[in-house]
């Protein structure tokens, strides 16, 4: 493994970021503890989160995950200079925050995250939905602006845009002379492709932003556990994967199973290096409620495929 340039930010990842939102879900903090000190162990170095985490687990209210992540770094001296953690504002359970993204929602929440993560800056901040209200875009960037040259924050992401909306908002960011985004947080995977691939892959490209993705799995359904309605209750993650049991779906299963044959691999390894291979792609983000799952990305990490390889998979399902 490679570090890789995260854009124009300034930072250096491994190419996998480990997903934070299982922590307070699907797994406790003692096994959240576990899972992230395999993750460090295997060489990998980033940790995506976001600030209503994981809200949705009965009992919860969002703010789990960070202060699971935040008492692993205080309980293990020396481990913030190792780790580089991304957070994200402005959501609640998979839509937009009621707040929007004003200067009075964001710069409290960050407060807030930071004092969940104990420690004194986000490495990397995302606007995790686009504002529901209309504020303006020059505000937002404003407020990420104000916090970045308080030292709370080093690098601004966004999240859940189209091209469109994020070539607006790096004019905005150029017209206002405040930092634009330089990260982008799509969902993109072997199987759901349309919303990166084109347009705002081209952006990405031609603006060197960084790109991590999110459901690099698919919700779980790209590590081949899920291949009937039947298969569905295996998990917590299950429900959201009934979409996917399509022909569509079926010819990508097939696919993965044919080359993972080749290497002696899982299918779910062979699918996140199908996604490290793709141009403009920084680091596949990918979840883990095991520490041999941890051991099953350091193999996705490791693995070569060939260009035949990556055609195959990415013509399955057209």
């Amino acid at each position: 493994m490679e570090h890789r340039d995260l854009g124009k930010t300034g930072l250096k990842i491994m190419p996998l970021v480990f997903g934070g939102n299982v922590f307070g879900w699907t797994i406790d903090e003692a096994q959240s503890f576990a899972v992230l000190d395999a993750f460090v162990d295997h060489g990998f170095d980033a940790i995506d989160t976001a600030d209503c985490y994981s809200a949705w687990a009965p009992g919860n209210k969002g703010g789990e995950s960070e202060t699971i992540i935040g008492n692993w770094l205080k309980a293990r001296p020396g481990m913030r200079d190792r780790v580089t953690i991304f957070t994200k504002v402005g959501s609640v359970t998979g839509a937009p925050h009621e707040g929007g993204l004003t200067d009075d929602y964001i710069l409290p929440a960050c407060d807030a995250s930071l004092k969940r993560l104990g420690i004194e800056a986000i490495d990397l901040y995302f606007a995790h939905w686009p504002d529901p209200l209309g504020t303006s875009y020059q505000e937002t960037l404003g407020a990420f602006d104000k916090l970045r040259q308080a030292g709370k924050i080093r690098a601004i992401g966004v999240s859940n845009v189209d091209a469109a909306q994020l070539e607006d908002l790096l004019k905005a960011a150029r017209d206002a002379g405040l930092p634009g985004y330089q990260v982008l947080q799509p969902g993109y995977n072997l199987y759901d492709r349309d919303r990166f691939e084109g347009p705002l892959r081209d952006l990405c490209l031609a603006e060197n932003i960084g790109v991590v993705t999110y459901y690099s799995l698919a919700a779980g359904f790209l590590s081949g556990k899920y291949r009937s309605q039947a298969d569905l209750g295996k998990s917590a993650r299950g429900g959201g994967v009934g979409k996917y049991l399509t022909p569509k779906g079926m010819a990508i299963l097939a696919a993965l199973d044919e080359v993972a044959g080749a290497h002696g691999a899982k299918p779910a390894e062979v699918a996140l290096a199908w996604l490290m291979a793709q141009p403009g792609v920084t680091a596949p983000i990918a979840s883990a409620t095991t520490v041999a799952q941890v051991e099953s990305f350091a193999r996705a990490a490791a693995l070569k495929l060939g260009a035949d390889e990556i055609r195959t998979l990415s013509r399955a399902g057209l």
